[in-house]
């Protein structure tokens, strides 16, 4: 290959131009543009069964109509017949077949160049300026996630949506859409009229200034068991409520510090877990609204009432049905639910007009969502097609070893603290500036990690000890992975240019299978934006920092000759990279020593 030739080969591998190499000699053969054939050629995973190549092409992709129309026979015949019409050339040194596809391998230092180059150049958004996303068109998309009830503590059981929406929110941020985070906070009810009854008769201003949710959790306590032995109580809470709802001064001004307070608290709760908001709505913002909601559903004739005088909307011709307003004109929990929901989805679209607006809440929601998306498109709003709901499962049996967890602070202490611990005791740690700060992202990590593993909308068993294990699937493993090959940064230095390291350097196994990872990053971030399922980057992740940990064991750095020690720096440097992009669109803030 000439060196004129090489530059603009080189350039064009900016995207991972090797799919569009392979592309360009099926299209010639299959008659179908290249840009149709690039989501069928992709990077062959790393596996000890794995074949040599680098790419595979699913010949299935390209039969004409159904697939499923053809037996194996067929489809491995016709991947016998369009591989012998390819030739390999200056990308491509091998094709060969295997079940029902092509597999191709790439010039061995062209691969090893390209995909360290490229890593180096684009440092964050390596594997984002692929042709996979190339063609994605940006959108402005609105996540509501987390969603806590002001005046309470942030309870364990926010922690899953909070974790989820932050990472679904990085992600689509990464790939250049323009996202709105909101936490629409539980802010109203009549819970807060016996709150304000409760603090009148309990409460303490000093208690509240010291620790105010801990406090407003106590006076709850104590009203509710009040309210037991006393019937005015609920009266009088009623009274309260109904001075809030009617804006009393006096009430809205006690209601909005039990507001304020709260937020200020869930803010140092968010910084610990590296999540923020562009928007603290809430459902106090809907009240009237609601009235206007229920005006819309009269005017479309969408409201009919039972017998018994209860107000429903038929959802489908097969009878199902969602009640909307009791006999006596109060509306119930649910129903609340669906009328608040529906007045804020219909002001966020007419004052945002986002693309998307995405729902990440316990799958328990999943019916009252499936209602909502489907009484908005009985009112005709057409958008009702862009509103998606993630569910997600429970966590069972988080535990402190104090016993049962109620709030995330005490889970959050707990997975700092046990980091700490095994960090003080083990041989390998090293003295560090900030141990509460290390120990804090370590902790975090391996919760996050564990959350991520599985399906979103499964539930899981949560347990301390394989959370908190140093080596194997974990975050604490991908923490120490990073901070070794950082510390290996520090002590032999980094590369600028991968373009001038001898590749034949980095033809061993171990180093060929951590760039031939390195070639799928793209891949995994296109298969999670799709299904918005973190758990593919959490697996690349972990295998990464597998094939880093036994690359570094087998290829020292030190004491190697200058062109070999640099082209294993360079490997290493890369990996590193892409480890931390990984890391940081879960919501990990990689840790430099431990």
């Amino acid at each position: 290959m000439g060196e004129g030739e090489s530059a603009v080969l080189a350039k064009a591998m900016a995207a991972c131009r090797f799919r569009r190499s392979i592309a360009a000699q099926l299209s010639h053969i299959l008659d179908v543009p290249p840009e149709n054939l690039i989501k069928s050629i992709s990077a062959v995973p790393v596996s000890k069964k794995r074949p040599p190549a680098d790419f595979q092409f699913i010949v299935s992709s390209v039969l004409n109509a159904n697939s499923s129309n053809y037996s194996r026979s067929d489809i491995q015949l016709q991947a016998q017949k369009i591989a012998e019409e390819l030739k390999c050339d200056t990308v491509v040194t091998e094709i060969s077949t295997g079940e029902g596809r092509i597999n191709f391998t790439i010039n061995r230092d062209l691969l090893a160049k390209t995909v360290l180059q490229k890593v180096l150049e684009d440092g964050s958004q390596y594997g984002l300026k692929s042709e996979l996303f190339s063609q994605l068109p940006k959108r402005k998309i609105l996540i509501e996630f987390s969603s806590p009830n002001i005046a309470k503590k942030f309870h364990v059981g926010h922690l899953r949506s909070t974790i989820i929406g932050n990472f679904i929110a990085n992600l689509k941020e990464a790939i250049g859409h323009h996202v709105t985070r909101i936490n629409y906070l539980g802010d109203w009810g009549m819970q807060f009229g016996l709150l304000g009854v409760g603090f009148h008769r309990f409460g303490c201003e000093e208690k509240l200034k010291l620790n105010p949710l801990q406090h407003l959790f106590e006076v709850y306590v104590q009203v509710n068991k009040a309210s037991e032995e006393e019937e005015n109580i609920i009266k009088l809470a009623q009274d309260f409520f109904r001075k809030l709802e009617a804006r009393d001064e006096q009430a809205i001004s006690l209601w909005q510090r039990f507001r304020d307070v709260s937020i200020e608290e869930y803010v140092q709760m968010y910084k610990r877990l590296g999540v923020h908001f562009d928007e603290y709505s809430g459902e106090s913002l809907y009240q009237e609204e609601c009235q206007e909601v229920l005006k819309m559903l009269d005017t479309k004739g969408l409201l009919k009432k039972t017998k018994e005088g209860a107000k429903i909307v038929h959802l489908s011709e097969k009878g199902d049905q969602s009640t909307v307003m009791r006999s006596d004109g109060t509306s119930l929990y649910i129903t609340r639910q669906v009328l608040l929901d529906l007045a804020a989805a219909i002001d966020r679209m007419n004052k945002c007009n986002p693309h998307t607006m995405i729902y990440v809440t316990d799958k328990n929601q999943s019916s009252h969502f499936q209602q909502l998306f489907q009484i908005l498109k009985l009112l005709g709003c057409e958008w009702a097609e862009r509103c998606q709901h993630v569910p997600f499962g429970r966590i069972q049996g988080m535990k402190t070893r104090k016993g049962e967890v109620v709030f995330l602070e005490d889970v959050l202490d707990e997975a700092c603290s046990m980091t700490l611990e095994r960090m003080a005791s083990a041989k390998t740690s090293k003295e560090l500036d900030n141990p509460l700060e290390t120990a804090e992202r370590i902790g975090l990590a391996a919760l996050i990690v564990q959350d991520f593993r599985g399906l979103l909308s499964s539930d899981y068993q949560f347990s301390w000890d394989r959370v908190l294990q140093s080596q194997g699937d974990t975050g604490v493993f991908m923490q120490y992975t990073h901070a070794r090959l950082h510390s290996l940064e520090e002590v032999c230095g980094t590369i600028s240019q991968a373009s001038h390291i001898n590749a034949a350097c980095l033809q061993d196994p171990q180093a060929l299978s951590l760039i031939q990872h390195l070639l799928r990053y793209d891949e995994i971030l296109y298969q999670s934006s799709q299904d918005l399922q973190p758990k593919h980057i959490v697996s690349y992740l972990l295998t990464l920092s597998h094939l880093a940990a036994a690359a570094h064991k087998q290829l020292p750095v030190k004491g190697s000759v200058p062109k070999l020690a640099e082209a294993r720096i360079c490997l290493f440097q890369a990996a590193r990279s892409v480890l931390a992009n990984g890391m940081k669109l879960l919501g990990i803030m990689p840790v430099n020593k431990m």
